[in-house]
């Protein structure tokens, strides 16, 4: 008996235990979780039409489970949970392991791929390059020279009477302008001018960029890595073919900051040049990360932007009508068809950008319904409850919907399919913001998107240069138009449109 008292816990420690274990079991138990609403295997039978799936789950559910091969993954449409997530509790969401894995080949240790200091450093030193007026003007500048080169473009296949495939001349534009604006070098793949080298780096991103994408439906993409087989093999040399091209240039910059002699042979405007010229940072692999994370911020987002913006336009010719006659208020050049497009898009002052509202607002209409990232995705780090009452795992994968959310009745209103780009505007025509965690084509919170005034900026000048020059229709009326399952909405097999000019003696080029 000594022995039992001795080494056996007393009875009211026992006591206490039972009552503890007791007290967490019943949490358990009384925590709720969200509905199982499908497995992995629905998703992929549902592939073709993901978003559509998704969107008629979160109808139904707002928040709700997918089973995945060995874990859940939780999706909602709730405003106040992606409010939570992205900013109330911050901290509990990142990128994690499971997605840094996914991304650090092709972006390294790059904003989107990491979280922490790792993150605050580099979003820190990006926010201050991307707010001066400096870097903001050469952008402008950019913007208009290519949206002057696309229009020429158009005024080729206009007189050879040919259909136009316009994502893809957006794609080149894009990258044309983010490369110019990071590293100032014209790659020239818009115009076909480029050399060989621009070339195969232009092909080789947009291959690892693709197939970046494609490991989060592979299960088995690590094993292939290993192995070097199949889409993985293919994505390695693609990357070197990226990386020899980016290091190269970074090495240019550097050799430049540390040979010059004086100040004024680095007044460089673009971002490189003066992250070197101000911070010193001279780490190659620090600087490509970063250059090659922005790129695939400024590319595809922006051209699928734009594609589904004219696509939009073509569908609902009363707006684009509107919208042109609004430009032509706005840059007081009423007189259109004597007009030449660079003597346009010189007017295309951020004076006259502001007064687009209606413009503003039909752009973030067709945002609203074609996200350019349709999904994003965190990982919870610690056990957790949502404000709609649900419980959340350590571990778990979150994907909050933006396309979804853009066709939520209880967000929107009964008319929340329609593009109507008359619910961004007041009485008096004046653009109203809504909650980014309501319309969060931006993302918010911390992570809100630093080139949000860009993309804008990029997306007001092509549309006021393109729908200013020409009148857009779709070169096949009874084309019906889908998207393509990735993580940017690109339009599945390009958009065809015709082009005529808006003005019948319209001098483009002359």
């Amino acid at each position: 008996m000594d022995f039992l008292y001795t080494y056996c816990l007393p009875p009211i420690a026992i006591s206490l235990a039972v009552i503890l274990l007791a007290v967490i079991l019943l949490q358990q138990k009384n925590k709720r979780y969200p509905p199982v609403a499908g497995t992995i295997l629905h998703q992929l039978i549902y592939a073709p039409k993901l978003h559509h799936y998704m969107t008629e789950l979160a109808c139904k559910y707002k928040t709700y489970r997918m089973v995945d091969l060995f874990k859940f993954a939780i999706y909602t449409a709730d405003p106040a949970n992606v409010e939570y997530m992205l900013k109330t509790n911050f901290a509990n969401y990142g990128k994690g392991l499971f997605l840094h894995n996914i991304l650090s080949d092709a972006l390294g240790d790059g904003i989107f791929a990491v979280d922490g200091d790792k993150w605050r450093h580099q979003r820190k030193a990006a926010s201050s390059q991307f707010s001066t007026n400096a870097v903001r003007d050469f952008s402008s500048e950019i913007f208009k020279t290519n949206a002057v080169k696309l229009v020429g473009i158009i005024y080729e296949a206009v007189n050879r009477d040919e259909s136009i495939e316009i994502q893809d001349l957006f794609m080149k534009a894009s990258l044309d302008s983010i490369v110019k604006i990071l590293l100032g070098i014209d790659l020239g793949t818009m115009c076909g001018t480029n050399n060989e080298e621009s070339i195969r780096f232009s092909n080789a991103f947009d291959d690892a960029n693709e197939a970046t994408l494609y490991r989060i439906a592979d299960i088995f993409w690590k094993m292939k890595r290993f192995l070097n087989i199949g889409r993985e093999a293919v994505m390695r040399s693609n990357l070197k073919v990226v990386d020899h091209f980016i290091y190269k240039l970074i090495k240019s910059k550097i050799e430049i900051v540390h040979n010059s002699k004086n100040e004024l042979s680095l007044n460089k405007r673009d971002f490189i040049s003066r992250l070197l010229k101000l911070t010193r940072e001279t780490d190659p692999k620090y600087l490509r990360d970063m250059v090659l994370s922005f790129i695939v911020a400024g590319k595809d987002t922006t051209a699928t932007a734009l594609s589904w913006f004219l696509y939009m336009m073509c569908k609902h010719l009363h707006v684009q009508e509107k919208i042109a006659e609004e430009i032509r208020e706005a840059t007081n050049l009423n007189n259109t068809s004597s007009s030449r497009v660079d003597e346009l898009a010189a007017n295309l002052t951020e004076e006259a950008l502001k007064k687009m509202q209606y413009l503003h607002a039909a752009l973030t209409e067709t945002l609203r319904l074609y996200p350019t990232v349709p999904m994003d995705a965190r990982v919870c780090f610690s056990d957790d409850t949502w404000p709609d009452g649900y419980s959340v795992k350590k571990g778990e994968m979150v994907v909050y919907q933006p396309y979804s959310m853009g066709r939520m009745e209880f967000i929107w209103g009964d008319d929340a399919e329609e593009f109507r780009p008359e619910r961004w505007l007041d009485e008096n025509g004046i653009f109203q913001e809504e909650s980014p965690f309501k319309f969060i084509a931006f993302n918010a919170g911390p992570r809100i998107c630093l080139g949000k005034e860009y993309s804008y900026m990029q997306l007001k000048i092509f549309s006021a240069v393109l729908l200013s020059s020409y009148i857009f229709k779709l070169s096949d009326e009874t084309q019906v138009v889908n998207y393509k399952t990735m993580v940017t909405l690109h339009i599945d097999e390009g958009l065809y449109v015709h082009a005529s000019p808006r003005f019948e003696h319209a001098r483009n080029l002359d």
